[in-house]
């Protein structure tokens, strides 16, 4: 067994886990985090997708114990604490990005890593940016549409307050 400290969500967790534990099943078994998805173990799909220091990543593809002293967002970790969506969940509620919501929660994240190094991405860079991810419903244009609202409440959000930034967790 190994030891592995790990801030999930804003939480922090010690643990100790064996080394060949996959995050997914780390996030899912032990802390409970049922809205990262099993999709595929092959790290195909991107229905894993979490955030790892802000970095999106396929958590079927990283042991438990790679994690340690890292700060970890899942789905679960993105609304405020009052309930509030984050701004990417809400666009892909307001755009019906989603039809069984199998893939959300991994291209919600996908959208948040992109929109947080590109502020004003393409059409094509936004397809570029979710390309990990695979969704069987929705033919991806609604998706392509909420990050791209996503993308101007970013940065209408970042002219009212004068940040430069685009949208984050």
């Amino acid at each position: 067994m190994t030891r592995v400290s790990v801030t999930v969500d804003g939480v922090s967790y010690q643990d100790e886990v064996e080394p060949r534990l996959l995050l997914v099943h780390y996030l899912r078994e032990r802390l409970g985090k049922v809205g990262t998805v099993v999709g595929c173990d092959t790290s195909n799909c991107g229905a894993c997708t979490v955030l790892l220091d802000g970095r999106s990543v396929k958590s079927c593809s990283v042991l438990a114990v790679q994690v340690t002293d890292r700060t970890i967002t899942t789905i679960e970790g993105l609304a405020a604490e009052d309930g509030t969506l984050h701004p990417v969940q809400q666009a892909f509620h307001d755009n019906h990005a989603l039809q069984c919501g199998f893939c959300t929660p991994g291209m919600v994240l996908a959208a948040c890593d992109l929109l947080s190094e590109n502020a004003d991405p393409s059409e094509d860079e936004i397809r570029e940016g979710i390309e990990g991810n695979l969704c069987r419903c929705t033919g991806y244009q609604n998706i392509v549409r909420a990050v791209q609202a996503a993308a101007s409440e970013g940065r209408a959000s970042s002219a009212s307050t004068g940040a430069t930034t685009g949208v984050t967790s």
